[in-house]
């Protein structure tokens, strides 16, 4: 049969849509990566998403929850989008407040936010999806570590005053410091920012960003392209801002950022500190400039050849067409160096390496008429001597009142050479050769000799190996006037003179930058206006803290057990100036976290869990030693430490190279288990068995026990189940479901555990081990193991004998219908070791070549019943038992006389094999069981003594009817009277049915029916007349019910005659006269007959106060009324 391609298809692609739909359906809950480093103070944030759900518009319900360092088992409850009574006290109030949020993005978004974080923020944050559908299909939480650290974020400005005014056109040098200490591996950026007048926000006019990139702000890119504008890093943490020429729209507030940058776990870079040093106040003053194309630039000297102390006279001259009409800009410059220069509008300008020789008058630049520029050396000196250039250019002034720089043009240079002034002044150094520390005070001491006349002084500096010019520190001019190089502008540096002969300098807080070749120049200018010089040089060298501050780490006790206290020493060096000390330990991921931050002035903070740490400081001699105490150490403690200390100097943190790591190890206890077990089990098939492992040594600490159990066969060892430390009980994979059914597992104790084989198989033989685990909690509460212990047991499974053997011998049972028959089916053998079949044979004793089969039990255990419709009855009230292995009943419930007949059972012999199937092994048929059902006879008896009473017609008479003997207690009665007179036939006057119903006569007469006890009868004549004389006697009717007949009748029988006189009153004087004079006898005799009948009548109430029907020992009648005739 054919079948088109689609129908193939169809099946297969609803199959493939469906599988992906299941997988679209997964619900996955992700946040960020841990751990996120934040700083305390900051502001901070998570992001929550989940997907997967059926429904993705609709809102999901997010809840967020911490678990903080000191308690890892404990989680607290921070905030939910729809329940606002979600969280704990502790964050409840902040929740309130605002300080804690969350809020959703979209239906399947969520933003966990803390305006401001806390020390005590930190922890491991889970952000958990609440699941409204009715199926659990993926991850509905996520967690995430957050680490909060100190803001160690330092920002200064370098500058003696914070208001600058500059001229169009001139050159604008700031300095800042940036430095972080923070242990963590983040980038700093850095900008400075121009906030222009009338402006609330400031624009970027350079930044580094934390990828060290330079970009310009936006206004600034074709000044940075020109090199007009730059940003130069110098050293480790200072930054330099060059605007080579200011513009008037410059001028505003200027300050420097800095930022903090951290990369997180997902390689995304997270800012976590931001600070702006102090403003500078700018003003720029307006210029004009001109262009000019053509240019032609001359410079004349009048002497080549100088004596130090002399004047030097360079003249610059300048010729374009329309001179006067343009503007211009003319510089001189030495070797190179520019030493002034007179802007387009005649200011002028001196760098500031020659700024104080311009202060003192020794160096002038003028324009002396429109063509011609001069400058004056005065005095000059031997440094002075070298190549001399004038150069000049055009400055086109433009609408807007800012100069556009033309073409420079230069003279020819000139050499001017300046011989030594003979001149007794002399200066010495007092040190040539000075080797200092950082962060220490830098003195120097010139002394000075041979002169006559006022003395001025200038300290200047340049580093080593270098040809670079010397840059002004400091100067003294002779009027005691001190000026600082703009170098040094930020610096606390003075110069003195203690003495007429000491010139001293000193300089606060030196740094390695601060080495090289220090000069002090003393000028002497005589009465005559002559001037000599004289230089002396110092090389200073200034020793980072770094090469000198050493921190070494040691401890006692590297290796130490869980619980024990470790003590870690770390010596500090050599250090005489304020610092920061930290103790930082390395994670298996080689990430650091700081555990305690110490400062020289006294605060300390702590990071994370700080309850298992305790530190001390103690300051020696040559040395301060840091102790850091790890109080109950646990595995959480391990790794690998390391002391680092960083020092604030120049307004800027140096990290100093961390002291050597160290090892912590923390090691398990050595476990002292001892294991017991049976060293040899032997067992048949088919016998459940047991296997014990018990802890006997007595446990060092408290702890819990995971088991495992192992079976090896043939040299493979195969996990069958084991238990974890929470008595989890859980099968290995591969073991088959139905030998999961027949293996078990136990504990007996906390350390006892026993191993169950139901039903053992041949393959159930070899090596079995009980692996046990000892799990302790550390300190801080976490589980740990010891390595574990085994302890073996070997089994043995043999086959049992074919040995089955029933009993043979023929049994007669015998008894009543109703009661209960067990007929016993009895093996022999052994039969502790295989599963028997029984089953139960039925042959009627009108038939007993027909055999049924009535009930059977199979090696499984599982009870049928053979469909027969005529022994369903029988079938239904069998019972099967089996009180002891070696014994099988059937139980007849309620037997009926129909359950005669022969029963025999067979019993066959099955074994497991080692495929675990089940075989036959051998069949045997008992001895047949004769069961004989009786129903109950006939015994009643009824009391047939003769009676005569004479008694008037005025007076009642009772008929007795008593049963004195019964043929079952559950026998029901029914009780017949009747009267005969003379040769009449009897006539019935009242019956009493079983079933309680009465019934009277013929009889016109009142009666009354009594029963005052369970066997006895009365029948009551009351107003009786003449006509009522004659024989009384009643009949009694035993009905008994059996099970196969139902209710019937099994006898009848007749009481004794009650011959009955009933005469008028008259004729029955002479009687009662008799009667009188019996009175007392026979009242005395009724009252004792009545006593003994209460009695009586009390004792077979409480024997029988729990039978039911006709049992009762009370009257049927409770009212005393006469019983009227049908006919009345």
């Amino acid at each position: 049969m054919k079948c088109p391609l689609n129908s193939l298809w169809s099946p297969s692609l609803l199959l493939w849509t469906g599988l992906l739909l299941r997988c679209e359906a997964k619900v996955y809950t992700e946040i960020q990566p841990g751990p996120l480093y934040r700083v305390v103070g900051s502001k901070f944030s998570i992001s929550c998403n989940t997907s997967g759900f059926r429904d993705e518009t609709d809102e999901k319900i997010f809840e967020f929850r911490v678990t903080k360092p000191a308690r890892p088992n404990f989680e607290i409850n921070i905030i939910s989008t729809h329940d606002k009574d979600f969280g704990y006290a502790s964050h409840q109030g902040r929740v309130s407040s605002k300080d804690i949020s969350l809020t959703h993005v979209n239906p399947n978004s969520a933003l966990f936010q803390i305006q401001r974080l806390l020390k005590d923020d930190e922890g491991e944050y889970d952000c958990k999806v609440v699941n409204t559908e009715s199926l659990f299909d993926g991850t509905y939480s996520a967690k995430t570590t957050v680490k909060v650290i100190d803001n160690s974020l330092s920002v200064s400005s370098s500058g003696a005053t914070t208001s600058l005014s500059y001229n169009e056109g001139e050159a604008l040098t700031l300095t800042c410091q940036a430095s972080s200490n923070t242990i963590q591996h983040t980038h700093l950026s850095f900008a400075w920012y121009l906030r222009k007048d009338g402006q609330t926000d400031a624009q970027p006019i350079i930044s580094l960003d934390r990828y060290f990139t330079l970009s310009p702000g936006q206004g600034f890119e074709q000044r940075y392209r020109e090199g007009a504008i730059r940003l130069d890093k110098l050293g480790e943490a200072t930054y330099r801002l060059k605007m080579a020429q200011l513009e008037v729209s410059d001028q505003g507030k200027i300050y420097c950022q800095a930022q903090e940058w951290i990369q997180d776990p997902d390689r995304s870079w997270y800012l976590i500190a931001q600070k702006d040093a102090e403003e500078f106040t700018l003003r720029v003053k307006t210029t004009e400039v001109t262009d000019m194309s053509s240019l032609v630039v001359n410079m004349a000297v009048d002497q080549t050849t100088l004596q130090e102390g002399e004047e030097l006279l360079l003249s610059c001259s300048i010729d374009t067409q329309n001179l006067e009409e343009r503007f211009f800009s003319v510089a001189w410059l030495w070797e190179g160096i520019e030493l002034a220069r007179i802007g387009p509008t005649g200011i002028l300008t001196v760098p500031p390496e020659y700024s104080h020789r311009e202060k003192e008058g020794e160096l002038r630049a003028m324009r002396v008429e429109n063509r011609k520029y001069t400058l004056i050396l005065k005095p000059v000196r031997t440094a002075d001597q070298g190549k001399f250039i004038c150069r000049a250019w055009l400055e086109e002034r433009g609408s807007d009142g800012s100069f556009t720089k033309g073409t420079i043009q230069e003279s020819s240079p000139q050499l001017i050479k300046i011989s030594a002034a003979e001149s007794e002044l002399s200066v010495v150094m007092q040190d040539a050769t000075v080797l200092i520390t950082e962060s220490e005070k830098l003195r120097l001491v010139c002394k000075v000799g041979g002169f006559k006349d006022q003395l001025s002084v200038t300290w200047q500096r340049k580093p080593k190996l270098q040809t670079a010019l010397l840059t002004d520190v400091i100067s003294l001019s002779q009027d005691g006037v001190m000026e600082t190089g703009a170098d040094f502008m930020s610096r606390k540096v003075s110069g003195m003179r203690p003495a007429a002969d000491s010139f001293i300098l000193e300089l606060d807080e030196v740094t390695p930058s601060d080495s090289g070749v220090y000069q002090c120049t003393v000028t002497e200018r005589t009465s005559n206006g002559k001037i000599y010089s004289q230089s002396q040089s110092a090389n200073v060298t200034v020793k980072s803290i770094e090469s000198l501050v050493k921190l070494s780490l040691k401890t006692r006790y590297s290796r130490v057990t869980v619980g024990d206290t470790v003590e870690l020493m770390c010596k500090v060096t050599r250090l005489h100036v304020p610092a920061i000390f930290s103790w930082i330990k390395q994670n298996e991921d080689s990430s650091l976290n700081t555990i305690v931050t110490l400062s020289s002035d006294g605060p300390i903070s702590w990071s994370g869990d700080q309850h298992h740490y305790q530190v001390q400081v103690e300051k020696q001699e040559k040395a301060v030693m840091y102790y850091l105490n790890i109080v109950g150490a646990s595995h959480r403690e391990a790794g690998r430490y390391q002391c680092v200390m960083s020092v604030f100097l120049e307004s800027k943190y140096k990290k100093l190279p961390p002291s050597n790591s160290l090892m912590v190890v923390v090691q398990n206890p050595v476990s002292n288990l001892v294991l017991t077990s049976s060293p040899k089990i032997t067992q048949t098939v088919n016998t459940d068995i047991q296997m014990n492992c018990a802890v006997s040594s007595k446990p060092l600490y408290s702890c819990f026990y995971a088991v495992t159990w192992l079976h090896r066969q043939d040299a493979v060892n195969t996990t069958i189940l084991s238990s974890d430390q929470n008595a989890v009980v859980k099968f290995e994979p591969h073991v088959e479901q139905k030998d999961r059914h027949r293996i078990s597992m136990w504990r007996k104790s906390t350390s006892n555990f026993e191993l169950t084989i139901r039903q053992a198989r041949l393959s159930d033989r070899g090596v079995y081990e009980c692996r046990v685990v000892e799990w302790l909690q550390d300190p801080r509460g976490d589980w740990y193991a010891l390595p574990a212990k085994s302890a073996i047991t070997k089994l043995d499974i043999s086959e049992p004998a074919n040995d089955l053997i029933l009993d043979k011998k023929k049994q007669q049972v015998m008894t009543n219908e109703g009661d209960e028959v067990k007929l016993r089916c009895n093996i022999s053998s052994d039969a502790s070791a295989l599963s028997y079949k029984v089953s139960w044979f039925y042959a009627s004793p009108t038939s007993l070549s027909m055999n049924y089969s009535l009930v059977e039990l199979d090696h499984t255990g599982l009870l049928t019943y053979p469909s027969n419709q005529a022994l369903s009855g029988l079938q239904s009230r069998l019972r099967l038992s089996r009180p002891a292995q070696n014994d099988f009943y059937l139980g007849i419930q309620r037997a009926h006389k129909a359950d005669s007949g022969i029963y025999w059972c067979q019993v066959e012999q099955y074994q497991l094999d080692s495929d675990g199937q089940w075989k036959q092994k051998a069949s045997k048929t008992s001895g047949s069981i004769t069961l004989t059902v009786n129903v109950t006879g006939a015994n009643l008896s009824v009391e047939v003594a003769e009676g005569q009473i004479n008694i008037s017609n005025t007076k009642s008479f009772e008929i007795p009817c008593h049963i004195t003997q019964r043929s079952s207690d559950e026998a029901q009665y029914q009780v017949s009277w009747f009267w005969q007179k003379d040769a009449e036939a009897k006539r019935p006057i009242f019956t009493a049915f079983r079933n309680s119903t009465l019934q009277a006569g013929d009889r016109k007469g009142a009666l009354r029916f009594d029963r005052p006890l369970q066997n006895n009868f009365t029948l009551t004549v009351l107003e009786p007349d003449p006509d009522d004389s004659g024989l009384y006697f009643c009949e009694v009717e035993e009905w008994l019910y059996s099970l196969s007949l139902g209710w019937r009748n099994v006898a009848t029988k007749k009481s004794g005659n009650l011959n009955v006189t009933v005469h008028t009153d008259g004729s029955s004087e002479a009687v009662a006269d008799h009667m009188s004079d019996l009175f007392p006898v026979v009242f005395a005799v009724t009252v004792i007959v009545l006593l003994v009948v209460i009695l009586i009548l009390a004792l077979k109430m409480c024997k029988n106060k729990n039978s039911a029907g006709n049992k009762s020992g009370l009257s049927l009648w409770a009212e005393q009324h006469p019983l009227n005739d049908k006919s009345t």
